[in-house]
């Protein structure tokens, strides 16, 4: 399966804002560190989930594949090409191969703008479709996704519609130029748990049917698991562990890992699972800890951890891990 998104060595560092006194005594700028030296790469067709808790930098990651951040360090290739560097018509042609879905899709509607307008506004910003044209590709495109008849949507606003509505004319927006590629960014967690299946099976059936390959982000290893074909853990700007999904749930290996899975429930009551509890606090982004930036939480540091950072090395077929004490 050839690749059609890979990344390397990328880095996103924000600068932090200072007041004048801070700026006129500070020796040296301040970063926040949000990517930190990461390097994977998409499959074709393939769901590849990056996964974590919140901040650890798996939405700056996303951003950046899909141009709308730039990055401080690295290359970013798509379907072979470096598109790291790439501005203007060059750029915006790219918009119409890679879309991404935004976590909110209330806040990502304009709320003034009609559904009609609000999905078909991308043809009108390429000179690809207006008017009549226009309004039946948006008509084909809400029965894609679920909105049926499409007709009695065209004309409402986000606010008439109810929170899995809105993901689903988000989800329109995205595959109306047809795209090869979708950041999806936390597509379901702002909608209720009883419409999150409905949801990712439709966007399994989207993949299928138009060909799609999804870079999806989430915090919820559940969901991670219903939806990925592989997995990148990160945390604190890193990716610690990265392998196919039956490889990751049935043989974890950084304790980070470890941890995030011992909290996701178990339906059966008589299966019992161990709840690993991590002490502390995430570390700043800005003051990243020397060594593994994971040891100030890990139960199993030892001394080498707060000295040496580990390097991500492939200790299995395809399985990549973090840490010092995991040997092939």
């Amino acid at each position: 399966m050839s690749e059609i998104v890979k990344v390397e060595h990328l880095k996103k560092y924000f600068p932090v804002q200072k007041s004048f006194l801070e700026q006129l005594f500070a020796r040296k700028m301040s970063y926040v560190k949000a990517v930190d030296d990461i390097t994977f790469s998409v499959k074709r067709g393939e769901i590849f989930t990056l996964a974590g808790e919140s901040g650890c930098g798996k939405t700056t990651t996303g951003r950046l594949i899909i141009r709308l951040l730039e990055p401080t360090v690295g290359e970013i290739y798509f379907n072979g090409a470096d598109i790291t560097k790439l501005k203007g018509e060059k750029l915006r042609l790219l918009r119409r191969k890679m879309q991404i879905i935004f976590q909110d899709p209330y806040a990502s509607l304009n709320p003034r703008m009609k559904i009609v307008d609000a999905v078909g506004h991308p043809l009108e910003i390429h000179d690809l479709a207006k008017g009549k044209e226009k309004k039946e590709i948006v008509l084909e495109v809400l029965e894609k996704v679920g909105l049926t008849p499409p007709e009695q949507f065209t004309n409402l606003h986000p606010h008439q519609l109810s929170g899995g509505q809105r993901q689903r004319v988000a989800l329109a927006r995205s595959i109306i130029f047809n795209p090869e590629f979708i950041v999806a960014d936390e597509p379901v967690s702002m909608i209720d748990v009883s419409l999150r299946t409905a949801l990712i099976d439709l966007m399994l059936n989207l993949r299928k049917d138009l060909g799609l390959t999804y870079l999806f982000i989430t915090h919820d290893l559940a969901v991670a698991k219903y939806i990925s074909d592989r997995i990148a853990i990160m945390y604190l700007g890193k990716i610690v562990e990265m392998s196919n999904k039956e490889s990751l749930f049935l043989n974890p290996m950084h304790p980070y890992t470890q941890a995030l899975l011992s909290a996701i429930p178990i339906p059966n009551p008589e299966r019992k699972r161990k709840r690993i509890e991590l002490t502390g606090e995430v570390p700043s982004a800005i003051n990243i800890p020397q060594g593994c930036r994971f040891h100030s939480r890990c139960p199993y540091k030892r001394d080498e951890c707060s000295k040496k950072e580990p390097r991500i090395t492939e200790v299995e077929k395809e399985h990549f891990v973090a840490c010092h004490f995991i040997k092939s």
